[in-house]
C-alpha cells in the first residue's frame, strides 16, 4: 500500500517530535499534557501532547492503526478535510481528558491515540461493511462492533481507571471524528441512520453515566 503524502506528512511528524522528546526529558515535559499546565495558560499541550509518545512501542502502535485506517478517510473526504478530522479529534480528546481530569492537576498524558482512535471512528462510519481481524481473533468481523466494544471499554476503562491509558482521550478522539464525519458527510444520518445510531450509542451511554454521577 502506498502511502498518502497527508498520512506521510502525520506519521513524519509523531516520529521526529517524539524522537526529540526521547532525547530531551526538558522538550518532552514542556509540551506533554499536563492539567495544572494546561490550567496555567499553556494551551498549546493540547496539540503538542498528541505528537509525543512514551516509547517506540507505543509510536508504533499508534502510527500502525493510523496507516490501516487513514487511506479509507482520505479516499471519502480528500487529504484537507482528513487533517481537519485529525486535528480536530486530536483536541476532542484532550478537551475531554481535560474535563474528566480537571480536578488531578498533577494528571498528564502524550500520545496520538486520540486523533487515531478519531480516524478509525471515521473509517467505520465512513464504510461500515468494512471488517477486520485482530491477531487474538484471527476470524474477520464487522469493523463497526470494534468500534464499539473498543469504546465500551474505554468507559469501562475512565471508571475503574485501567492501566496506565489515556482511556478520556481515546473516547474524546471518537467523539471528535464522528462528529466531523457527520459535519462533512450529513446524509450519511439519513443513508445508513442504524449504524449512526449505534456507533452514537457508546458516546450517548458517556454523557448519561457522567451526568449521573457514575464516571
Amino acid at each position: 500500500m502506498n502511502l498518502h503524502w497527508a498520512t506521510l506528512l502525520l506519521i513524519a511528524s509523531n516520529v521526529l517530535v517524539s524522537i526529540k522528546g526521547f532525547n530531551d526529558l526538558g522538550f518532552f515535559e514542556r509540551y506533554k499534557f499536563n492539567v495544572s499546565a494546561i490550567r496555567a495558560g499553556q494551551k498549546d499541550r493540547t496539540l503538542t501532547s498528541g505528537f509525543l509518545h512514551v516509547d517506540v512501542a507505543h509510536l508504533f502502535l499508534n502510527m500502525f492503526t493510523l496507516y490501516f485506517f487513514a487511506d479509507v478517510v482520505i479516499a471519502w473526504f480528500g487529504p484537507s478535510r482528513f487533517l481537519i478530522l485529525y486535528a480536530a479529534s486530536l483536541l476532542a480528546g484532550s478537551v475531554l481528558a481535560l474535563y474528566f481530569h480537571r480536578n488531578e492537576p498533577y494528571y498528564s498524558a502524550v500520545g496520538a491515540s486520540g486523533a487515531v482512535t478519531g480516524v478509525l471512528y471515521a473509517a467505520i462510519l465512513l464504510q461500515p461493511d468494512m471488517r477486520l481481524a485482530l491477531m487474538f481473533i484471527p476470524i474477520p468481523f464487522p469493523a463497526y462492533v470494534f468500534g464499539i466494544a473498543y469504546l465500551l471499554y474505554s468507559i469501562y476503562g475512565m471508571k475503574s481507571r485501567v492501566g496506565n491509558i489515556g482511556h478520556s482521550a481515546h473516547f474524546g478522539g471518537a467523539i471528535g471524528g464522528f462528529a466531523v464525519t457527520l459535519l462533512f458527510k450529513p446524509d450519511l444520518v439519513t443513508d445508513h441512520p442504524l449504524m449512526v445510531f449505534l456507533l452514537a450509542i457508546p458516546i450517548l451511554l458517556l454523557f448519561v453515566l457522567q451526568k449521573m454521577g457514575r464516571i
